[in-house]
């Protein structure tokens, strides 16, 4: 059986969690959300990013946080800019569309909006009541290509976004990997400063199943509970996501996860650079993207699951490698002999 580098949610979940849900299996609990573990992990999701206004919903996955959140929070009327990586513009089966909401794409070579572009899109459209009208933004942390946001770009988009009256969310489905990368500089609490929305990812990272949305604005958040219901995503034993989470924030492991999935793949980065091979784009994450020719990629799949990402010219492909927090030492040594083997 080849080892997989094709995702970080191949595994199931980590020990601690499994723990907890067998400990707790046979307490009896209310439903939908209000089980005492949901409301000790909001409450510990509160106090890390130092906002307790803050409301947070559970659900089960991050296509379903994103429909969840956009269709809640705009008007039939309203859009979105976002860039051309980004994951609800190719990787969600036009979900956002079918519910009436065109997104505006923006070109990128290294998966990050700019203000600049915000600015640009959200000036097109002045052709009321004949045009949609730009009302969110929406950037990813981690990228789509494995970068990551500085603090200093946040606050510049954010910033933006209050000048010209546009929300702005945060998809975090790989935010642990990016809370634990080298060079990160953005910390919870300027999460809760500089985002409308954002979401916590848990499902790429130790988790069976789940993501937290987290309000910053809790009248944003008015009736959401009833839009979730309404969409089937309010789970009768919401305590399964909710014990999940309140395992993820104690004693730091969700952080601890991310360092793990960004340190097995240091080790496979530092391996191409090695053989001199290039990069799709930089990163310092769980996801690498090397740029090989048709002949290494041959060699590589023979003992290992990976994507091809994008056909780079006649010769080369960039794929994608992803580590998780499961990803043992055992895995990264047996690819880092093939690595080191390949020829051109």
């Amino acid at each position: 059986m080849k080892i997989s580098f094709k995702n970080d949610y191949s595994e199931g979940a980590h020990p601690a969690i499994l723990e907890a849900l067998l400990q707790t299996n046979r307490q009896q609990q209310p439903g939908y959300g209000l089980d005492d573990y949901s409301e000790q992990a909001k409450a510990l999701i509160r106090e890390r990013i130092g906002n307790p206004q803050a409301e947070i919903f559970f659900v089960s996955g991050g296509t379903q946080a994103n429909l969840l959140v956009l269709g809640h929070i705009l008007r039939p009327h309203e859009s979105i800019i976002a860039c051309q990586s980004a994951h609800i513009a190719d990787h969600e089966t036009g979900a956002i569309e079918a519910v009436g909401h065109k997104i505006h794409l923006a070109p990128s070579d290294n998966g990050k909006l700019s203000p600049e572009q915000i600015r640009d899109y959200a000036s097109r459209y002045t052709n009321v009541p004949h045009q949609v009208q730009p009302r969110l933004v929406y950037i990813t942390q981690t990228t789509e290509i494995g970068t990551l946001y500085s603090l200093a770009e946040l606050k510049a988009i954010w910033q933006c976004c209050q000048e010209l009256g546009l929300l702005l969310y945060m998809d975090g489905a790989r935010l642990a990997q990016a809370l634990s990368a080298e060079g990160n500089d953005i910390g919870w609490e300027d999460l809760a400063r500089y985002t409308d929305i954002f979401y916590i990812g848990a499902t790429k990272c130790g988790a069976l199943l789940g993501e937290a949305i987290v309000f910053n604005q809790a009248a944003l958040a008015d009736y959401f509970s009833f839009y979730i219901k309404q969409k089937g995503a309010l789970l009768a034993k919401g305590r399964l996501l909710g014990l999940q989470f309140l395992t993820l924030f104690q004693n730091n492991l969700y952080e601890e996860l991310g360092r793990v999935a960004n340190t097995q793949m240091k080790r496979i980065n530092e391996a191409f650079v090695a053989k001199g091979i290039g990069f799709l784009s930089d990163t310092c994450t769980n996801q690498l993207f090397p740029i090989l020719t048709q002949r290494q990629i041959a060699q590589l799949s023979a003992d290992f699951d990976f994507y091809l990402w994008q056909k780079v010219d006649a010769e080369h492909t960039a794929i994608r490698l992803i580590t998780s927090w499961a990803t043992e030492d055992s895995q990264v040594e047996a690819l880092l002999r093939v690595i080191e083997g390949l020829t051109p």
